[in-house]
């Protein structure tokens, strides 16, 4: 079979794979989401739809040259299943990456567009997350998202993992040059964003637009179901865990979010088994029903070479 026919049917194929394996958590998802308030889990939808389009909206910002705006951002509701096959956010960069390339940008200025992305996302998560602690800082602690004793540990494998990068990258000059290369190439890509007042709202704009999106839309579905705890402290749960999670090479985060999100909820003071039952239903949402679709979209892109 021709390479571009296989590429079309693999995403499906992985969809499959991937629900087979949770094939139990759908189903106690979809159970709880019966038993749910149902406009709050159309707002909960609604908040997941527009992450695509805060997402199309801070790509634009991470280049200079106008993108197709339909195309992109339909390549972003696509990027969102790749996104959950692969770990740590390859499949999104991936296929954006494909995108750009394909709209006629140099891989080298596609690559560096991919970087500030991810940087102006991981800044304004952060950021949303320090401000919702000052704001309410009795909501949650943090270092309730770790076991007892991890904490330390963790930071200490962080930290020694970010030495032994800077020693490669300094002792091998086969990757400290491209490496530098691509550095410079992305700094004097972000220098000509930011240059362009436009360009410049909209990436910081749906960088912080994103991320706060997402904890809407956990906050509804808590509402939906009757969790008692403040929505403001749901959103704070949800930045946390996602934040404590970032490290955790997983597809999608799958298993490890649903994890951390339900440990982070009952830290802030919702019941074990409602929290619990808030995660699946939010997970089904934002994960479970866009995958299918989006599988048969980023297929049908790969098929008409838009990607």
């Amino acid at each position: 079979m021709p390479v571009r026919r296989v590429l079309v049917l693999l995403p499906l194929l992985l969809v499959t794979a991937v629900a087979v394996r949770h094939r139990e958590v759908l189903v106690a998802g979809f159970g709880h989401l019966a038993s749910a308030k149902w406009p709050w889990l159309v707002a909960a939808a609604g908040a997941t739809c527009l992450t695509w389009v805060a997402a199309a909206v801070t790509r634009q910002g991470a280049v200079v040259d106008r993108l197709p705006a339909l195309r992109l951002l339909v390549t972003q509701f696509a990027a969102g299943s790749a996104n959950q096959l692969l770990p740590t956010g390859l499949g999104a960069s991936a296929v954006n990456l494909r995108f750009m390339t394909v709209c006629g940008l140099p891989l080298a200025r596609s690559s560096a567009a991919v970087a500030l992305y991810l940087l102006a996302e991981s800044v304004a998560r952060v950021g949303l997350l320090v401000a919702l602690l000052i704001a309410f800082p009795h909501a949650l602690r943090v270092d309730s998202l770790l076991p007892d004793g991890t904490a330390l540990p963790l930071l200490a494998a962080l930290g020694g993992t970010a030495v032994l990068a800077l020693t490669v990258l300094a002792l091998v000059r086969r990757l400290r040059t491209p490496v530098l290369t691509f550095l410079r190439t992305a700094l004097g890509e972000a220098r000509t964003v930011h240059t362009r007042p436009a360009r410049a709202v909209a990436l910081w704009g749906g960088s912080l637009a994103f991320p706060a999106l997402q904890a809407a839309g956990l906050a509804a579905v808590g509402t939906a179901l009757g969790l008692p705890v403040s929505p403001w402290h749901m959103a704070l749960a949800y930045l946390a865990a996602t934040v404590a999670v970032a490290v955790v090479p997983t597809p999608g985060g799958l298993g490890s979010v649903e994890a951390a999100l339900v440990v982070a909820l009952v830290a802030a003071g919702g019941p074990v088994a409602v929290a619990t039952a808030v995660v699946l239903a939010y997970r089904i949402i934002t994960v479970w029903v866009p995958l299918v679709p989006g599988a048969l979209t980023l297929g049908a892109l790969v098929r008409l070479k838009v990607i």
